[in-house]
């Protein structure tokens, strides 16, 4: 009760890694303070437990609250069909339940600041991690209650705030955070095959959101006619202010993907 994270960040934290570039501190400082903000808002939790370790390397910081859990509370806000979709959402990006305090792009872009970032909760964890540009869902026995985020930074690491955010945001849109990248394979849910119009649904919720969307099939060796129709014919059609990408797409989801984009210029 009480608990304000710049305070935190400026007494505890700072301090630790004072010595360190203009880039890397201001790295810290929007991570640290968004993830602490989070725990503080919406974990309703009673307590939390901040631990820090710095190497010659990189720094480390680990947050963890005793509160509902992330994954689970926004299954129970959004409605979804379980915590893993929680996950999938997260990695979209403007995901927050608490929409007149907060713009839900804090976990977002603090996963794509770290050089590792981790959230672990009931059992489930979602990793983000630049080196392979890998996001995956992990069954874990760890973490059952609360909420554990877990990150890491390089010290002499050459990345900026200012970089990452205009990675996805443009000059004309004043910056605005209007662009995603959606790994296709979060909506797999372990050995599922994506095949029916419910599953891009879910897939495409939200993204009527962003200007540009870009779907990334590396780890889907195979999509349905059904699948491919609903995002690439009707979701295009229904929100043609929306760019409609996609990359590492093997040859027969390539294939699905032609097929349905066919149809629709066919249908001109």
């Amino acid at each position: 009760k009480g608990l304000q994270e710049d305070v935190v960040w400026r007494e505890d934290v700072l301090p630790f890694i004072i010595q360190y570039p203009d880039n890397m501190r201001e790295i810290w400082h929007y991570c640290f303070t968004e993830i602490l903000n989070n725990a503080i808002d919406h974990s309703s939790g009673t307590n939390v437990v901040i631990t820090l370790r710095k190497t010659a390397i990189n720094s480390e910081i680990m947050i963890y609250d005793n509160g509902e859990g992330i994954f689970k509370k926004i299954q129970r806000e959004l409605n979804l069909l379980d915590e893993r979709h929680a996950i999938l959402e997260l990695q979209k990006g403007k995901l927050t339940t608490d929409p007149d305090n907060h713009t839900g792009e804090g976990i977002f872009f603090s996963s794509r600041l770290m050089d590792d970032f981790y959230i672990f909760s009931n059992g489930t964890s979602y990793s983000h991690n630049l080196e392979d540009d890998n996001d995956w869902i992990l069954e874990k026995e760890v973490y059952k209650n609360g909420t554990g985020v877990f990150m890491t930074l390089r010290n002499n690491t050459s990345k900026s705030i200012k970089k990452i955010f205009e990675e996805y945001a443009s000059k004309k849109d004043d910056y605005g955070f209007n662009k995603t990248i959606v790994p296709v394979r979060l909506a797999q849910y372990g050995e599922e095959t994506l095949v029916s119009r419910s599953q891009a649904k879910r897939l495409l919720a939200r993204l009527d959101r962003f200007k540009t969307v870009i779907f990334d099939f590396k780890g889907v060796n195979h999509i349905g006619q059904a699948f491919a129709d609903e995002i690439f014919r009707v979701f295009k059609n229904q929100n043609r202010h929306t760019d409609i990408l996609h990359i590492n797409a093997n040859e027969e989801v390539e294939s699905m993907i032609m097929r349905a984009i066919l149809v629709e210029e066919l249908s001109k």
